[in-house]
């Protein structure tokens, strides 16, 4: 298995990421016609308390592996390295089993919680029998997450990153499959389709598992069962650091999970009070909540995949007291996710009402949703990276005013802002989704601000980065525009509406890349052997670059 660099890394993990992405959202275009909004939307209630309930049990032990592995490897402490994994496994064990228990047995009292006094969509026995399905996974996946961690603290990206389109390959086939053979061969209810739909998490990880500690054990440097000389750290000091280091990324992990969990409990009680059908109500919620994120997380993927190598290199470069280089990579990343980023959220927006039906049918409260909900990937992507670094640095206290701070705002301003948007003739769950945009915002600027202060962060090369951006957005933009006029568009079409997109998302990103280049802002981000080995691979060979 080979080490990756910081580029390097982000770029396999964010192509794995992506992918994975690009087939959880295609799945979807069969899985909603199958199961219908009241199956989409007991499947979003699923997924969101399972979410929650995973990051309570792994979030932080993970990506606290990959930092201590780092830590030790650096040092050169290989015992007290392979003790840490084993002893953060353990610890795994005890929280996956506790959290499956209460999942399992208090799905009911959940299901209650969520759904209120809602009448008329799906019932609190279905909710209960969908939770109830995909706690099993609860079981594997914080093992496997663990064991990625280990080989991303080794600065082993690829084998992470291929177990993960391995699980959610495995998944989707489950999901799609499934819920094929429910409702057509056996003629069963959306219910028990989206209750077998949401168990592929359990048999993906499980496949994922299997995959990672095959590709451990067959590899002697990194194996968790060589023997090293014992060295000075002790049992006690590893768990002391296991705890400090994973503590502030489940404080994390749950909160961003409680944006969707808040909005979806307030937009379901502040619909309801607005009169609004049940049948609205479960479609808004499910589509602010999962489904418009399931097509945002192909830019929320870029973060995802810079987070992978960015902790790594952060870490070792604050052990050995290189700040210089730790501001570099930092500023290389917030410059790297605007040049992705960027382009991707006006891109999505532009082409909302397309996009939407290719994926869910024609619908304009959807199409709504996900022109402003892109906007929140974008912000995401800002704070993920923003608190990454936090975390390599030890900053724990600014992580937890950076994140509560935020996701205090988003719950604060969620009803007033739906109803102040119904008082002034605007759709009321938009309001839901500025109230995100604005507590993601917030926790930025105060991450930002907070690195500056206390690390000397300097960000003169964002700034002028953005600057030089505005050139081929604004270029990109008008392609766009000018192509949306000559090419008319059937939203009645599934087929017209891919080929248009396809066409504008093609002569968009032509004319960004171009002009970027030209400008020099790809090889200055990449350096030009990355790109250069990126282009020979995707010509085959046949175009090779000065």
């Amino acid at each position: 298995m080979r080490k990756s660099s910081f580029v390097e890394g982000t770029i396999i993990a964010t192509v794995a990421i992506v992918f994975t992405k690009i087939i959880g959202m295609l799945y979807v275009i069969p899985f909603y016609a199958m199961v219908g909004v009241q199956g989409s939307a007991l499947y979003a209630y699923a997924y969101t308390i399972y979410a929650i309930f995973l990051d309570i049990s792994s979030a932080g032990l993970p990506i606290a592996m990959s930092k201590i592995i780092n830590e030790y490897n650096t040092l050169g402490k290989m015992d007290a390295k392979v003790r840490a994994y084993k002893i953060g496994r353990n610890i795994m064990g005890f929280l996956a089993v506790l959290i499956f228990v209460i999942l399992f047995c208090f799905a009911g009292d959940i299901a209650k919680l969520l759904l209120g006094d809602l009448s008329g969509g799906n019932t609190v026995e279905d909710v209960s029998l969908a939770i109830r399905a995909i706690s099993f996974a609860i079981l594997v996946v914080p093992f496997l997450s663990i064991t990625k961690g280990y080989l991303q603290g080794h600065k082993i990206i690829n084998v992470p990153s291929i177990s993960q389109v391995l699980e959610q390959i495995v998944r989707v086939a489950i999901i799609l499959v499934g819920s094929y053979l429910v409702i057509y061969v056996f003629k069963g209810s959306a219910t028990l389709a989206v209750s077998i739909s949401v168990s592929g998490a359990f048999f993906g990880a499980l496949f994922a598992y299997l995959y990672v500690r095959y590709n451990i054990h067959k590899n002697k440097e990194i194996s968790i069962n060589n023997k090293y000389k014992k060295d000075d750290v002790t049992n006690k000091e590893i768990v002391k650091k296991i705890f400090s280091y994973a503590i502030p990324f489940i404080i994390i992990n749950i909160v961003s999970s409680c944006y969707n969990f808040t909005d979806m409990t307030l937009i379901l009680r502040t619909m309801n009070y607005l009169k609004l059908s049940a049948t609205d109500t479960e479609f808004v919620t499910s589509a602010i909540t999962t489904y418009a994120p399931k097509i945002n997380m192909i830019i929320a993927s870029v973060a995802m995949g810079m987070s992978t190598s960015l902790i790594p290199t952060i870490v070792e470069s604050y052990t050995l007291g290189n700040w210089k280089d730790v501001n570099d990579k930092y500023n290389l990343a917030i410059q790297i996710l605007l040049f992705i980023s960027l382009p991707m959220t006006i891109g999505i927006s532009l082409l909302g009402s397309a996009i939407w039906t290719i994926f869910y049918g024609y619908n304009q409260m959807g199409t709504y949703i996900l022109c402003l909900n892109v906007f929140t990937g974008l912000f995401i992507n800002l704070y993920m990276a923003s608190s990454s670094t936090l975390q390599g640095l030890n900053k724990f206290k600014t992580v937890y005013l950076v994140t509560i701070s935020g996701f205090l705002t988003n719950a604060i301003l969620d009803v007033p802002l739906m109803l102040l948007y119904s008082k002034i003739g605007i759709p009321p769950y938009l309001g839901a989704i500025s109230a995100s945009i604005i507590g993601y915002v917030l926790s930025v600027m105060i991450a930002m601000l907070s690195l500056k202060k206390d690390c000397g962060m300097k960000y003169t090369k964002v700034w002028k980065t953005l600057a030089k951006l505005l050139v081929p957005l604004v270029l990109m933009i008008v392609t766009v525009l000018l192509v949306n006029i000559i090419l008319p568009v059937n939203y009645d079409s599934r087929l017209s509406c891919i080929l248009y997109v396809a066409i504008e998302a093609i002569a968009g990103a032509i004319v960004y890349l171009t002009v970027s280049y030209k400008m020099g802002i790809i090889t200055e981000l990449f350096g030009k052997s990355i790109i250069k080995k990126l282009v020979k691979k995707i010509t085959f060979g046949k175009v090779v670059l000065d």
